[in-house]
């Protein structure tokens, strides 16, 4: 992500950009919670997006109160965490004077960042899809966003300028990650791995088979997902210029030859190009050049999105081989994926884009990949353990797994009341017409099921 501007006056048109790019991300939570609701079986495909659309819900929340100021108040020393006093509230952000040396709002900035959390945190909930409890993962998931997004989203989007001191990665490290591969990719990999230990394996996992209910839901998860990214790596340009257009172009190369490159292992592999593959492709090669945008040519960015597509299209089988159950491959995808972009700079970066740094294939020598591989193994090894420690405590004060008869029967209808798809309510009309028939007709069903037999 490109530096707040030293310019001291506001910019309509970059205001402009953001306000749109910060829509864009804003979109990709319902574009998630269609992309894992299509995944999962359909006795738990409303939990799904629950988790998805409780995860927007309380990390705006969390966010306004305390998070944006841990992120990106001035630095309480080493580059580790923002001060939480600063921002509380974001009250101090209402006035145009605020903005400081930004040429757009500081608040605006503050929601396009918050945007993000809320993106890393539902990301996080596809690990423990099918077997945790709503309200944990609720308790979960606005701690989370405290003591482990906050943090490393100082470490690596707040940079220093004029009267402010940022985080120790982009900062005294040097790493490069242009819109969060490290801190929203790798992040929520590293955190979705350690829930999936902590909850444990699914009943059935590796036996019973757990396909995908609604493949068409998942296409246009994924294809709003591809859209809403356009904000999410564009607009972390700040403005409307040559970076975002550049950006913008790379986000679409890799994305399309993610899915091309997963197809193809698909093809040679199972001898079946899947739309599923299309899709996991889609989102694999996303990945990989979220934290590389800025930082490639459009070849480049086809290279890594086609590498991208192949090597998490493998990962995701490493749950089978290592035993821990990954619901919906948040590890094989975003923490792959997160890795082979993150250390991808290092390698192919070039100067001419606009952050500016050569890999070693471009004459850089290997110092940027060794500044890549310690900014990757930080942010992983951090979110790993707290995100684990927070999940054992949520699990031993609450329980964090729902009980093994409403695992069996469904999420939905245990804890939410409800069904994706009301069938007995279809078949009911179709016995008794339009209108009142039909409703009476339902009515006389619901009591004899409840007569004894």
């Amino acid at each position: 992500m490109l530096s707040l501007s030293a310019a001291s006056a506001l910019d309509t048109g970059d205001t402009a950009w953001l306000l749109a790019a910060s829509g864009l991300v804003l979109l990709m939570a319902p574009g998630l919670a269609l992309f894992y609701g299509g995944m999962v079986r359909s006795k738990s495909v409303l939990n799904m997006m629950m988790m998805t659309f409780g995860a927007l819900a309380v990390i705006t929340v969390v966010w306004v109160v305390v998070g944006y100021s841990l992120a990106f108040g001035d630095d309480l020393g080493a580059g580790l965490l923002g001060d939480p006093r600063q921002y509380a509230g974001l009250g101090q952000l209402l006035s145009e004077a605020s903005n400081g040396a930004s040429q757009v709002p500081l608040v605006l900035f503050a929601v396009f960042q918050g945007l993000f959390c809320v993106v890393t945190g539902a990301l996080v909930s596809g690990a423990i899809a099918d077997r945790a409890r709503f309200g944990a993962w609720i308790v979960f998931v606005a701690v989370w966003t405290v003591l482990v997004y906050a943090p490393v989203a100082h470490w690596v989007f707040d940079f220093d300028r004029p009267g402010h001191a940022g985080g120790w990665l982009v900062n005294h490290v040097g790493l490069v990650d242009y819109a969060g591969g490290t801190a929203v990719e790798i992040c929520s990999g590293a955190s979705g791995l350690a829930l999936a230990l902590v909850l444990g394996r699914r009943i059935g996992f590796g036996k019973d088979p757990m396909r995908p209910h609604n493949l068409t839901l998942v296409m246009l998860g994924a294809g709003l997902l591809w859209f809403g990214w356009f904000g999410f790596n564009a607009g972390s340009a700040l403005g409307a210029g040559q970076a975002a257009a550049v950006v913008f172009t790379t986000t679409l190369v890799a994305g399309a030859a993610g899915s091309l490159g997963w197809l193809a292992l698909e093809r040679v592999r199972d001898g079946h190009a899947t739309s599923l593959g299309a899709a996991s492709g889609l989102v694999a090669g996303l990945v990989a050049i979220t934290p590389s945008c800025g930082s490639l040519s459009p070849l480049g960015a086809l290279a890594m999105g086609a590498v991208a597509g192949v090597v998490c299209a493998w990962a995701i089988g490493l749950k089978y081989r290592l035993g821990y159950d990954d619901s919906l491959d948040v590890v094989g995808v975003h923490l792959v994926g997160g890795l082979v972009g993150t250390l991808g700079i290092g390698l192919i970066a070039t100067a001419a884009a606009p952050t500016g740094v050569d890999g070693l294939l471009y004459g850089g020598g290997v110092g940027q990949l060794g500044r890549q591989l310690l900014g990757a193994a930080a942010v992983l090894a951090y979110a790993f353990v707290v995100s684990g420690i927070i999940g054992i405590v949520v699990d031993k004060t609450m329980g964090f797994r729902i009980h093994e008869e409403h695992e069996v029967t469904g999420i939905d209808l245990v804890v939410h009341a409800e069904t994706a798809y009301d069938l007995h309510a279809t078949a009911g009309a179709r016995s008794g017409g339009h209108g009142t028939l039909g409703a009476s007709t339902r009515q006389h069903d619901d009591q004899r099921e409840g007569e004894p037999r």
